[in-house]
């Protein structure tokens, strides 16, 4: 059966009240650019639907672009009929005879928005149906357990045939919930936690700390092919913001007591994404904490770590646990990247027995012996930012941002 066009179903976005267009044109935007290797299709939405016109381009490679986009709760390709029953009843002969092998059953559901159409919802059903027992030898109806599913559309602008439901990404379309900066470390966590902020409709810019010599070419290139994949998630660059904190980190080592320089370390992470933060007009930053994962993601390090800043600290993995997160790093693709053996600064200058219960006062008062701001602006000043394409060789782009 060729298809002309594909009906796609906003879900959690219906349940947005006066807001609900600026949503929609947030998912549009991002359908768009997702098909932009199609230049016939055409894109049109309405207030409770959107409508992908094939005009001749290939439906199954359109489909698998649509199954990532945040947004779309599930959509159907779909043919258009004209409110005329003896058309209704053929193209409705046409689809599922297309579809049906022998033996198996059907039903017909019809959903009737437009209630000046001839005909209820169940006298709907009873003259497809009929007719469809009438033309197709063996067909049974079945309306627990169908095999083929018609399901029928009545709207004020015509009627839309469908047999297959396809689940979408869910979540909301990026860029509806503004823009955030992802703590991204060579782990598995940051990435599942970009992963999870985007299809809550985040736009992500993602920061990396990197500490030559002690981390090496690898280790950044890991971190550069993870930010791809999550740029491959939705067919949109990412950009990431390589951080030079050799020279921070050192002096934490000098000048803070070995068992609060993990907790001193993150202060001063969380201090410099913060600054670029708010060059960048984020609102908002992203960690891979997980409560009680490691020594810095204690309650009481949390606590410490988090004194630096009033900016919202988004977690989104705080309760998950790591086979849980490990299941959605490997369904995104990102856990064989992230098990790659090249450290990364979070891991050298690890201390023996890390403080798991920092007193905020103890750190506050270690740190105040040096000033650490110069080198904190520093490296703000000479952070190298990369514009990451999806599927595509990274470039980079040294930008005058500071």
């Amino acid at each position: 059966m060729n298809y002309d066009r594909i009906l796609i179903r906003y879900g959690e976005i219906s349940t947005k009240g006066r807001n609900r267009k600026k949503f929609v044109d947030k998912l549009r935007k991002s359908v768009r650019i997702a098909l932009s290797p199609f230049p016939n299709v055409k894109i049109e939405a309405s207030h409770d639907r959107m409508y992908v016109l094939l005009n001749g381009e290939n439906g199954i490679e359109i489909i698998e672009k649509l199954k990532h986009i945040f947004g779309i709760q599930s959509f159907s390709p779909a043919i258009k009929v004209r409110k005329d029953m003896d058309e209704l009843k053929q193209s409705s002969l046409d689809l599922v005879s297309s579809l049906y092998r022998e033996g198996q059953t059907f039903k017909v559901t019809t959903k009737r928005s437009d209630k000046t159409f001839e005909l209820n919802t169940d006298e709907t059903n009873h003259t497809i149906g009929g007719h469809l027992l009438q033309n197709i030898p063996g067909i049974k109806v079945d309306v627990k357990h169908p095999d083929i599913n018609l399901r029928v559309e009545v709207r004020k602008e015509a009627i839309y045939l469908s047999c297959q439901t396809i689940q979408g990404a869910g979540g909301l379309p990026l860029g509806s919930s503004g823009k955030a900066m992802l703590m991204l470390s060579g782990g598995i966590d940051s990435p599942v936690a970009g992963f999870l902020s985007m299809k809550r409709g985040l736009e992500i810019e993602a920061v990396h700390f990197f500490s030559p010599p002690f981390t090496s070419e690898r280790a950044k290139e890991k971190v550069i092919d993870l930010t791809k994949k999550l740029a491959g998630i939705y067919g949109s660059s990412v950009t990431l913001h390589i951080v030079p904190f050799t020279e921070v980190q050192q002096a934490i080592r000098d000048q803070v007591p070995e068992n609060y320089t993990m907790t001193s370390t993150r202060r001063m992470m969380l201090r410099i994404t913060d600054a670029l933060r708010n060059k960048r007009e984020a609102l908002a930053i992203i960690t891979g904490e997980s409560l009680g994962q490691v020594a810095s993601q204690t309650l009481e390090s949390m606590f410490a770590i988090n004194e630096v800043t009033n900016t919202p600290i988004i977690r989104p993995l705080i309760s998950m646990d790591k086979n849980d997160i490990i299941k959605i790093a490997h369904s995104i693709d990102t856990l064989e990247i992230s098990n790659r053996p090249y450290e990364d600064c979070c891991t050298i200058f690890v201390p023996a027995s890390p403080k798991t219960r920092p007193k905020r006062e103890k750190v506050i008062q270690y740190e105040s012996f040096f000033d650490f701001e110069p080198l904190i602006q520093e490296a703000v000043e000479k952070v190298e930012t990369m514009v990451i394409q999806p599927n595509r060789e990274h470039h980079q782009e040294f930008e005058d941002l500071f």
